[in-house]
């Protein structure tokens, strides 16, 4: 494909991360960031000093303070902001878009206090016919940024925009595979933090491998009956954006919501944990979104309850491990994978 003008939005480890990678790729990526201190040291000593001071960045990518700089003539806008800051940025770069110009993100979790999607959010802000689209599967950015083999998948109902995305980050260590499937690849990038949490708190208390692997098919199996219930498709929840996110996340300690897991299983506070990893930990309002929406469509999902209840303080990581090893035995699918 021809060079693309690419305007990232994001200065974090993600955002930098993907940047490099379009950068790699020939196009003319330029990554904005807010903290003009930041952005300044970064075209300075062309790494990411806070958050990947080891890693060399490409020459061909520019930094920018200026979020209307970074839009401007853009063909393609990827926002890489966490899910609280999600919102807003959309609402800045709205009326900076050009129409014709479509709009990615790797963003995951959901809307704070509603507990919408993204691509909902993304809709309310730059309308229903604008090409939009997830990035989403299972990656560390520090992996990604050393060029370290790695496969994402990108979703969007428009078939041609998800192609366009996936070819702008493609490359010979970063394959990219497509989908049609949005709520689905949203729902699994948001659901494997909290899942992540539960692990982390497992190993924590060195509980052994069985319990990890108990808790992560457990929790896909949370994941696969939500997804039923909103409409998603199962194939995508078993594939990069479901189940290879979720091995990933849960069993990878560059994971910032396992490492907070890990944490918690030592017996040490969240907010003194959350205070040592230094960036936002997604778990901690994904669990409550997960939750609402469980409980908007009658589900029982006892893993991300459990969670949500150690987060809030109501529970010790160790009550919640009695109260999830004590629920009654039953058939691994009462009434089959699909309720059918």
């Amino acid at each position: 494909m021809s060079a693309l003008r690419v305007g990232v939005f994001g200065a974090g480890s993600w955002g930098t991360a993907l940047a490099a990678q379009a950068a790699r790729n020939g196009h003319a990526t330029l990554l904005w960031g807010r903290d003009g201190e930041q952005v300044a040291a970064m075209r300075e000593a062309r790494r990411n000093l806070r958050y990947l001071p080891d890693l060399d960045l490409p020459e061909g990518l520019g930094f920018t303070d200026d979020l209307a700089e970074a839009a401007a003539d853009a063909d393609l806008l990827l926002v890489v902001v966490p899910s609280h800051a999600f919102p807003q940025i959309l609402r800045e770069l709205a009326p900076l878009r050009r129409a014709d110009t479509g709009l990615a993100w790797a963003t995951k979790g959901f809307e704070l206090g509603s507990g919408r999607f993204l691509h909902e959010v993304a809709e309310e802000f730059i309308g229903a016919d604008a090409a939009k689209a997830v990035v989403t599967g299972p990656s560390f950015a520090r992996e990604v940024t050393a060029g370290l083999p790695t496969a994402v998948t990108v979703h969007s109902e428009d078939a041609a925009f998800a192609q366009r995305v996936a070819e702008a980050l493609h490359g010979p260590t970063f394959r990219v595979y497509t989908g049609g499937d949005m709520l689905g690849a949203e729902l699994g990038g948001a659901m494997k933090n909290v899942l992540a949490v539960a692990t982390g708190i497992a190993d924590g208390m060195e509980l052994g491998l069985n319990a990890r692997a108990g808790l992560i098919t457990r929790g896909l199996n949370e994941m696969l009956r939500l997804n039923q219930a909103l409409g998603g498709r199962a194939e995508t929840l078993m594939g990069l954006a479901g189940l290879g996110d979720l091995v990933l996340t849960c069993t990878g300690d560059l994971s910032r919501n396992r490492r907070l897991g890990l944490a918690l299983g030592r017996g040490q506070g969240i907010q003194e944990a959350v205070k040592a990893i230094g960036q936002v930990v997604e778990a901690i309002q994904t669990a409550d979104e997960v939750m609402r929406l469980a409980t908007r469509h009658d589900l029982d999902l006892p893993i991300c309850a459990l969670v949500a209840r150690v987060l809030h303080g109501d529970l010790t990581p160790r009550e919640g491990l009695q109260m999830l090893l004590s629920r009654e035995q039953k058939p691994e699918y009462p009434k089959g994978l699909f309720g059918d």
